[in-house]
């Protein structure tokens, strides 16, 4: 895995094997920051990085310069290693947080520019994640939410959406305040 823009580009982040996540390709993630890049000023915005794994996403924006970036995840394991990076690449703008997704979209009283919600492909609760950010208001005007999914999952219906995107096996529905 590899920081593919910003401060920290081209380096390498090698988190350990156990981990039972699966970090967005390089090819998906550098399609998708190519996009952000063409409608956001990565020093000027606010991000949440949902069911955040191995942080690939967080460091990211992060190394792009992003004001703050909130990094969710459940995994003990994970969240360990996220910290250690951050220290290491001095990310003081990545704030990690060890909590259940939905529990922590039911109780964030912050907004954001951009939420990516990167759900297990299994997930059985991807809609709720939108439910969540828009019950709760938690995306800024003209903020985004990215959700990452496979083909079994449609969320073409759901209010907001404006984009879909397809990756190889990788879908990003992207959604905006209706």
């Amino acid at each position: 895995m590899r920081i593919i823009g910003g401060k920290y580009k081209r380096h390498k982040i090698n988190p350990p094997a156990n981990l039972s996540v699966r970090p967005t390709t390089d090819l998906a993630k550098e399609s998708l920051f190519n996009i952000i890049n063409n409608h956001f000023d990565f020093e000027s915005i606010t991000v949440l990085d949902l069911f955040a794994g191995t942080g690939s996403i967080s460091f990211e924006f992060a190394s792009r310069g992003a004001i703050q970036v909130y990094y969710v995840e459940t995994e003990h394991k994970c969240v360990k290693f996220v910290k250690k990076q951050a220290e290491k690449f001095l990310f003081d703008s990545l704030k990690v947080v060890r909590d259940d997704v939905h529990h922590f979209l039911s109780v964030c009283n912050k907004k954001f520019d951009i939420i990516f919600a990167d759900p297990p492909y299994k997930h059985e609760n991807t809609e709720n994640i939108h439910k969540l950010v828009f019950e709760n208001d938690l995306l800024k005007n003209e903020g985004w939410l990215i959700i990452e999914h496979d083909d079994n999952i449609k969320l073409d219906d759901l209010d907001g959406f404006f984009e879909k995107r397809k990756y190889g096996r990788v879908l990003f529905s992207m959604f905006t305040k209706p």
